[in-house]
């Protein structure tokens, strides 16, 4: 297979990777035969897996509008996957032009695409490390110096807390993440819901654990718990379609099918 000139060198491009599967469910044209493959056989078993990574994708592009139009001017995205397809950054820049990002991944595979696709953006930087390490990965020093102007902060967990399973507690991540936040930050959130589809749950965890990535669905409370410390904007942990969706009426008769809920709230 010929290496297009997104792609690292090294790259394996006969395995299947999880974030160019991701770009894959989203319409993207960073992925490869193998990766949508690999997208297939999940969809075998989760057909609705698109629609919820779409409205995943289309959470984050809300969230960041919403909090650039804030005045938040910085970005940590964690568990960024590949920054395509309507990116942080693009989103941001389109409000706040001198936006800075610092994307963050565990994904070797998604680190390096990621660096050569913004090798010459100034203002974003990519850093690989584990939201489970978070005392690394508040470290880093990329993270540091972005933490450390204080100016406001919005950190994105979008799709990310539901790979961190109970024993490693992801509310106690997340408050040690706030803790290091400045004043006037901000959290977006959105998670696997376990309510949404109760018939399914169980079929879609087994789903998960049989990748390197098992996936703990939770409660709306258990989520909303993620936020403590966070004074939560309206209308609070939601459906994901239900998150200040740009025109109500096409958020649909039951948008809790999509599986999965979403809020954003700031460092109070």
């Amino acid at each position: 297979m010929r290496r297009p000139s997104w792609v690292p060198e090294g790259t394996d491009l006969e395995k299947p990777n999880a974030a160019r599967v991701y770009d894959y469910y989203l319409g993207g044209s960073h992925n490869f035969e193998v990766d949508r493959e690999m997208a297939r056989k999940a969809l075998a078993l989760w057909p609705e897996l698109p629609q919820i990574m779409r409205s995943n994708r289309a959470f984050l592009r809300r969230a960041v509008t919403f909090l650039a139009e804030q005045g938040i001017t910085r970005f940590l995205d964690i568990g960024s996957g590949i920054p395509t397809f309507g990116a942080v950054h693009e989103i941001a820049r389109a409000i706040r032009p001198g936006a800075k990002v610092v994307y963050v991944d565990r994904d070797p595979v998604a680190v390096a695409h990621s660096r050569l696709l913004l090798e010459d953006d100034p203002d974003s930087a990519v850093v690989q490390a584990d939201l489970r390490d978070v005392e690394d990965l508040l470290d880093r020093s990329e993270v540091a110096a972005l933490l450390a102007e204080g100016e406001p902060v919005a950190v994105l967990l979008v799709a990310v807390a539901h790979f961190v399973s109970d024993d490693e507690n992801p509310s106690k991540l997340i408050a040690t993440i706030r803790d290091r936040l400045p004043a006037g930050s901000a959290l977006a959130l959105s998670h696997a819901s376990l309510e949404a589809r109760p018939d399914q749950a169980e079929d879609h965890q087994k789903l998960y654990r049989m990748t390197p990535t098992p996936l703990t669905m939770r409660t709306n409370q258990q989520v909303t718990a993620m936020f403590a410390g966070f004074e939560l904007v309206e209308p609070g942990v939601v459906p994901l379609p239900r998150w200040r969706p740009d025109q109500p009426g096409t958020v649909g008769e039951h948008p809790e099918r999509i599986a999965g809920v979403a809020g954003v709230g700031f460092r109070s």
